[in-house]
Parts: structure tokens; sequence; C-alpha cells
């Protein structure tokens, strides 16, 4: 990638940089090891093949798979969408045997909204937050762009989470107790969804989990332009990415900020946010710009910069020091905001013959294709 400086988006002139921060001692080797390929830009002309092998590539578990020998109770759901749009499919999981209702972890796959699916994300939150938090988690299998484009991806994600609260007492869930939370475009998505539903009046949300979250459409901060081309993202990809997600909307004065929460200019009533980002990636300036907004809202936000880690880190150097660093702060909040709630992240007790209390995660009155 050498696409470093091309003018931004806003056309706000941004300097030049002079220096980056150095990624850190783990994490450099790793993303020095990779492939030219995966490396490359991602353009309009490489896009639909960039789709096909990372859904040829990316991991897809099965629901029997997810069920981890019986430790997990999973399935598939089919609810009703978006006016005039397709259903929505949701992957619902919950420890097995847990007696209800339990906290929502209502979650956004990343992949900068051109790529991704929900169910790869699952055994990763199924192990680190569901089992040792006894939450329930809902992953959302969103329609990508530039084949839905803004705002149908988070129409999809707004129904589905109203979907979900309606039906909290058939899915086990605590409908006072959810979080949204997502990662990437995900977690840009997230933070579109906490707005979205302040502003018509639900459905609730306890905090938003946002991890190094895709908020500003623009391509105008400092950051965007040092850190371009240094790790795994670019502004040539940056702008393919939110072009195919918004269209000709893209960069317009106008945008509403469900469509790029950056360009939010009330942030008040907003739930409790955690935002972590490294120092080396692009997205570190918006998502700090992010954080300082919600706190001149008056809202709470706890904000992690981890130093010398670029996009994507934790998933691509699991073992690293500052991996094990970020997952422990993000249970540490998740757990600290349950028990603020009231809920006790031990767990609700177990049933004696280890059934479920109702119909936990299963096929209420949506459409289920387990």
């Amino acid at each position: 990638m050498s696409d470093r400086n091309p003018p931004a988006q806003s056309g706000r002139v941004v300097p030049t940089p002079q220096a980056a921060p150095p990624f850190d001692p783990e994490l450099r080797p790793v993303l020095d090891a990779l492939g030219r390929e995966v490396r490359e830009s991602l353009t309009p002309d490489n896009l639909r093949a960039r789709q096909e092998r990372d859904a040829a590539a990316r991991p897809r578990p099965t629901v029997g798979e997810l069920c981890a020998d019986g430790r997990f109770e999973v399935a598939e759901l089919r609810v009703p969408g978006p006016p005039d749009g397709p259903d929505v499919t949701l992957v619902s999981a919950r420890p097995a045997g847990v007696v209800g209702p339990l906290p929502l972890l209502y979650y956004m796959h990343g992949g900068a909204m051109v790529m991704g699916n929900a169910w790869s994300v699952l055994p990763r939150i199924l192990r680190e937050w569901v089992l040792p938090l006894n939450l329930a988690v809902i992953s959302v299998e969103y329609r990508l762009a530039p084949r839905a484009q803004y705002p149908a991806p988070l129409d999809d994600c707004y129904a589905g989470l109203a979907w979900a609260a309606e039906h909290a007492a058939d899915l086990g869930i605590d409908a006072d107790r959810i979080i949204v939370g997502g990662k990437s475009a995900g977690g840009g998505l997230a933070a579109a969804l906490a707005l979205l539903a302040r502003d018509r009046g639900g459905p609730g949300v306890l905090g938003q989990l946002l991890l190094c979250p895709m908020l500003d459409d623009r391509g105008s901060t400092f950051s965007s332009h040092q850190m371009s081309g240094l790790g795994l993202w670019d502004l040539t990809s940056h702008a393919t990415a939110w072009k195919a997600h918004l269209g000709d909307r893209h960069g317009a004065a106008d945008l509403p900020p469900y469509a790029a929460p950056a360009r939010a200019t009330d942030l008040s009533g907003l739930p409790p946010a955690y935002i972590d980002v490294g120092s080396a990636e692009m997205f570190r300036d918006e998502d700090v710009a992010y954080a300082n907004a919600l706190w001149q809202a008056g809202g709470q936000a706890e904000l992690h910069v981890w130093p010398g880690a670029y996009h994507g880190f934790d998933g691509m150097v699991p073992r690293a020091a500052l991996t094990l660093d970020a997952r422990e702060a993000r249970t540490r909040w998740l757990r600290r905001l349950l028990a603020q709630s009231g809920h006790r992240p031990g767990g609700p007790p177990r049933s004696d013959d280890g059934a479920v209390s109702g119909s936990a995660a299963g096929s209420p009155s949506g459409r289920s294709d387990r």
C-alpha cells in the first residue's frame, strides 16, 4: 500500500505527517510476514474478488460446532427485517443449562461494511465473555455493501435489536441489560445503533462496546494520513469501503450521523461506552475524538489507546502481551457495567438437572432454521 496522502474527502488540509508511532515489537513481525496479497489496497476494481476470497476463507462454524460439546445453546433465527427489507438472520447463543434471564451482548461483526459474517466472531465471544460472564449473545448477519448501501445494514441491525427486545422473555434475556457491541465496521454500526435507539425511543441500551470502531467517512484526521499504508489499511481502501457503503452520499456535508457516527453533533443521552484503538492505526484520532465528544456531552466513556497496536492486532497476534491486556480490559469493563446494573457476573444458578428455565436461545415466534 503506497497511497499515503491523497486529499482528504472533506477538503480540509491535513498536515503532512513527518513520523509515525512505532509498532509494538511483538506485533510487528506478524505484520511484516504478511504477503503482498493480504496488504493490497482495496479498490473498486478488486472489491468483488476480495469479497469472494474473504467469503471462501473466513470461518463460518456450524451451529453444532458453536455448541462446543454441549457447553452452549445456539440457534439461527430468521426474524422480520426492516420495512420493505428481507428477513434478518440472528445467531443466538448462551451458556447451556443456565437459568435466565441473562444480559445480552448484541454484536455486529467487522469487515469494512463489505466483508465478514455473523458466525466467525462467535467462538471467541463465547469463550471470553459468554461463559465467564454468563451472557447471552446475538450476532447479526447484516447485509453488506455495495449490494446493500446505507441505511440497509443499520436497518437490519435495528430490526434485529427491536425484535430481540420484544421477544426477550422467549429468548431468556433481560431487555433492560442489552449491550450493543462490535469491532471495526461493526463498532461503527454499534455506535450508530446506540444513536438510533436513543432517537427512536428504544430499545434501551445499557452500554456500547466499540472496538477500534470505523466512525468517520471523511479521511481527514491526522492519523488517517499518518498511518495510511503502514498497517493493513490505507486511504484508498478507506475511501473504497465508505463509498461502497454510502454511494453518492459519501463525503456529503449533510450525511446523517447514523451513517457515520463521527458526524454526530449531539452525543447526549447515550449509554456508557468502551472504546479502544491502537496508537498505530488510521482510526486512532476519530476514535479518540468520539470518546472526547461523549465526555463533552456529559456521557461516560472508557478509552484505551494501545501503544504500538495496528488495526486488528488482537486477532492477528492472540498471545501477545498487548492483546492479553486489551482483552482483560474489555472483560473488566463488561463485568463492571453488568455489576452496576445488578447482574452478578458469576451468573445465575443452573437448574438441578442442567435444563434451562424457559425457552432460552431457542426458536420463539420468529422464523428459525436451526
